[in-house]
């Protein structure tokens, strides 16, 4: 196989190769192992290739690009780059995107090597066309210069050439060309800040993330939606987060939502902004960003209080992200007969509510009442009782109901809820009192898709490691649900049939 592929870069390299054996060159190149292609290719045909991307042939084009693809990778990446960094050059102004996508990939496995990346920064056209690149029409393309361009400030020398040299004029210049284009630079930026201190130290100095924040913080509100994603993403880090309290853009964050009660157009942002806290809150702590900014909760509050189903789903993804851990419990638990009332909406919701509502309010039940053994305290387990039974006069049927609905979606979502109460006594109590409920939990049948048996099989899991269990159910109870658990989420039960002499 190895010495067809020869023969027909051979060919390649003296342009005699037509559109179909270029089709059956596509096929035998991935069939020819790394090692074998890498002994045997030369500086001919990898030229000859790539001379054939210029011709105005899609087809061919196609084709060229594929086996490229295939070889290229088999190379080590420094041979790459001193011996074809013309042909790559000449890739990155090809009018068909493939061939600038197959070029940036390669810079970007290039500058993964730490003997390469020293090649690709001392070639400044280069990087200044994958630059331009982040303004392309094609979304691809740009996406593939930003992680290429993210790959290469992974070092001190690829910051020091993006940010201390002529290619940040280049970066602000392809930032001009429109907003669209703009979001994407920054969308590097903070890609970049995330790394490490010293990045975001780099992407500070440039002035380029106090221009978002300046865009974040103006007052066109389509932009503040855009831009507070990204801000939410720079917030991620520690060294992230200090640097937003240091410029006061967390404070600014929570002004903009007090002042929203006045602006008619907040609905368009304001999702973002309580986005923005859930997730401080989470990667900080609940208590503190609760106390601090305590206009963010009263703000989830009115917006889960709402009619709006939009501000409906963004508190109620926000109250799950908020009660996921046991400190963002205790913060809700602290807000009393409201938590309470809200819960009553959360669980009508689930049960009424369009489908997408109803899911989104299903995770963030389950998120709010799951408690991890080694936190299940008498006065935590009391407090995921009082929640569950807050939901509805009858909880229990309520999700039982939900999950016997023909929406796998649904399905699933409620057998989720159970699985997160499924290691708690009290649960586990209603379980057993409810008649035919651990009937349900064993019967294989009522699961139609691998979904729904994967979802039954983790409710199984979680009620057999519970260590209450084997009391509460009994042992009749107990060894089925083990024995479920033992055959795996897809076990059939073998139909025995017998024949019978003379039948067709």
């Amino acid at each position: 196989m190895a010495e067809a592929v020869v023969e027909l870069l051979e060919r390649a390299a003296r342009r005699e190769v037509p559109l179909e054996e270029l089709r059956a060159l596509r096929l035998a190149v991935q069939a020819v192992p790394p090692a074998a292609l890498r002994a045997r290719l030369s500086d001919d045909h990898l030229g000859a290739l790539f001379a054939l991307l210029s011709v105005n042939d899609r087809e061919q084009v196609s084709a060229c690009v594929s086996i490229l693809e295939r070889l290229l990778q088999a190379l080590d990446p420094v041979y790459v780059i001193q011996n074809l960094r013309e042909e790559l050059q000449k890739g990155l102004f090809h009018p068909d995107d493939s061939v600038k996508i197959l070029t940036i990939s390669q810079v970007g496995r290039i500058v993964e090597n730490s003997d390469a990346v020293t090649e690709i920064l001392n070639s400044p056209e280069l990087l200044r066309q994958i630059i331009n690149c982040i303004g392309g029409e094609k979304i691809a393309v740009a996406k593939e210069a930003i992680k290429s361009l993210s790959r290469i400030a992974q070092t001190q020398d690829g910051l020091e050439a993006l940010f201390v040299s002529s290619l940040l004029s280049d970066l602000k210049n392809v930032m001009a060309t429109n907003d669209v284009v703009r979001y994407r630079v920054y969308e590097l930026i903070v890609d970049i800040s995330s790394v490490s201190a010293d990045s975001l130290n780099y992407c500070a100095n440039s002035g380029l993330i106090s221009e978002l924040i300046g865009e974040l913080t103006g007052d066109d509100v389509l932009v503040r939606a855009t831009c507070i994603e990204m801000v939410t993403s720079l917030a991620h880090t520690p060294h992230g987060r200090q640097y937003l309290a240091q410029q006061g853009v967390i404070d600014k964050i929570s002004n903009i939502i007090v002042g929203a009660e006045s602006d008619p157009f907040s609905g368009f942002y304001l999702p973002g902004f309580v986005k923005f806290f859930g997730n401080l809150a989470i990667v900080d702590s609940p208590q503190q960003i609760c106390e601090r900014y305590p206009v963010f909760m009263e703000k989830v509050f009115e917006m889960a209080e709402s009619h709006d189903p939009t501000m409906i789903g963004v508190a109620v993804d926000t109250l799950g992200i908020l009660g996921s851990n046991v400190e963002g419990k205790q913060v809700l638990q602290k807000t009393r007969s409201r938590f309470q009332n809200l819960l009553s909406r959360i669980g009508h919701q689930a049960k009424n509510a369009p489908t997408e509502l109803r899911l989104r309010c299903l995770d963030a039940i389950s998120s709010l009442l799951y408690l991890p053994p080694e936190q299940q305290t008498e006065d935590l387990l009391r407090m995921t009782e009082s929640w569950f039974t807050s939901l509805s006069s009858q909880p229990l049927e309520l999700f039982r109901s939900i999950s016997t609905q023909p929406f796998p979606d649904l399905h699933c979502g409620a057998l989720r809820v159970f699985t997160a109460i499924a290691n708690q006594p009290w649960a586990q109590n209603l379980m057993l009192d409810s008649p035919g409920f651990v009937e349900y939990i064993v019967d294989r049948s009522v699961e139609p898709d691998k979904a729904s048996k994967d979802a039954k099989y983790e409710l199984v899991k979680a009620l057999v490691n519970s260590k209450t269990i084997a009391e509460i159910f009994g042992n009749q109870y107990y060894l089925r649900l083990r024995a479920y658990l033992r055959e795996g989420p897809y076990y059939v039960k073998a139909v025995s049939t017998t024949a019978v002499e003379g039948a067709e």
